[in-house]
This record gives C-alpha cells, sequence and structure tokens, in this order.
C-alpha cells in the first residue's frame, strides 16, 4: 500500500512540474537553451597536464640504467626520446622552439618531476623541484645537475612547461600558477 501511495505521490509530482519547454533530452549531443538550438558543450577533461605520478614516469625512463639512448646525442633528442619512452609523445623539437612553446605542453610556474626546464639551447627534465634538480644531456653524459648553479644561472632564467596529455587541448603560452 505505502509503495502504491509513493509511486502515485512521484507521478503526480512529476505531472505538475513537469519539465521546462525549454529544455529537451541530450539524446543527439545537442541542446536548447531558452527555447534556441545550440550545440553541445565539449567535454570537460579533468586535468589534462602530466601528473606527479606520470613525472615519475617520465625520470624512470630517464634513470633507468639498462635504456641506452640511441638517437641523437644531444639534449632535445634526449629529452623526446625519454618522454616517448614514457608514454609521452610528441613531435621532436629542439631547444629554442621548446623555449618559444609548442602545442604539447604547457607553460608553468611552479615545476613538478618530469616537466620540461628549457633555456635557449638547452632542454632538461625536472627531477626534484626542491633540490633545483634536473636531469639532461651534459657535457660529461647524461647526468643530474642542479639548475640554480652559477654555471645554469649565467644562462638566463629558465622556463617550465608541463605535458598536455590531451593533445586537442592548445598549449597557454603564459605559465599557469600550479
Amino acid at each position: 500500500m505505502c509503495i502504491r501511495i509513493a509511486s502515485f505521490v512521484l507521478a503526480a509530482l512529476f505531472l505538475c512540474v513537469g519539465r521546462p519547454s525549454f529544455v529537451k533530452a541530450q539524446d543527439s549531443g545537442s541542446r536548447w537553451r531558452t527555447g534556441r538550438y545550440v550545440a553541445a558543450d565539449p567535454p570537460i577533461v579533468e586535468n589534462p597536464l602530466l601528473s606527479p605520478d606520470d613525472g615519475l614516469d617520465i625520470l624512470g625512463a630517464a634513470l633507468d640504467t639498462r635504456y641506452r639512448h640511441t638517437g641523437g646525442r644531444d639534449c632535445s633528442h634526449l629529452v623526446h626520446a625519454l618522454y616517448e619512452r614514457a608514454g609521452f609523445p610528441y613531435p621532436y623539437s629542439n631547444s629554442r622552439e621548446l623555449y618559444a612553446g609548442i602545442g604539447q605542453f604547457q607553460a608553468v610556474a611552479q615545476p613538478q618531476p618530469g616537466d620540461l626546464i628549457v633555456w635557449r639551447g638547452h632542454v632538461g627534465i625536472v627531477v626534484s623541484p626542491a633540490k633545483h634538480s634536473f636531469f639532461s644531456a651534459l657535457r660529461s653524459g647524461r647526468g643530474v645537475e642542479r639548475y640554480d648553479s652559477p654555471y645554469w644561472s649565467r644562462r638566463g632564467r629558465p622556463r617550465f612547461f608541463r605535458y598536455i596529455k590531451d593533445s586537442t587541448i592548445l598549449a597557454n603560452p603564459e605559465p599557469s600558477a600550479e
């Protein structure tokens, strides 16, 4: 008996309240707003940027002693190969192009492990923002150095870029406040 009454009340509410005439079902991926047809909103991507865990995957590829980098011997080829090895591909770009910004990366103000650190003429992968360290191809071979050392400080202020997992999103040339 209680179930019948509850069903009746729900049915009566639906009939009395109904839905506004300007709201239609989104079965075709479109919607109506105030009597006007508009295309469906694009899907919302929670966080299209590389996560800290993803950054650790890149560092794992960089520090894997079993992996012998066979591509070009410069920094930009090394970084490109390591990102691809970790599952984050992007079209090869030299350090000058990366410094200017490419569509697969977004500039960030606060780096995290796995982000790019780029000067005009050099690129590496951030290892520890707290220790200001990065991994790259150096004159002495592949290794980790501090980006706040006198040598790197003389090269100017570096830019930091985070990989965008969804390639349909264009990069923001200004650093985000992350």
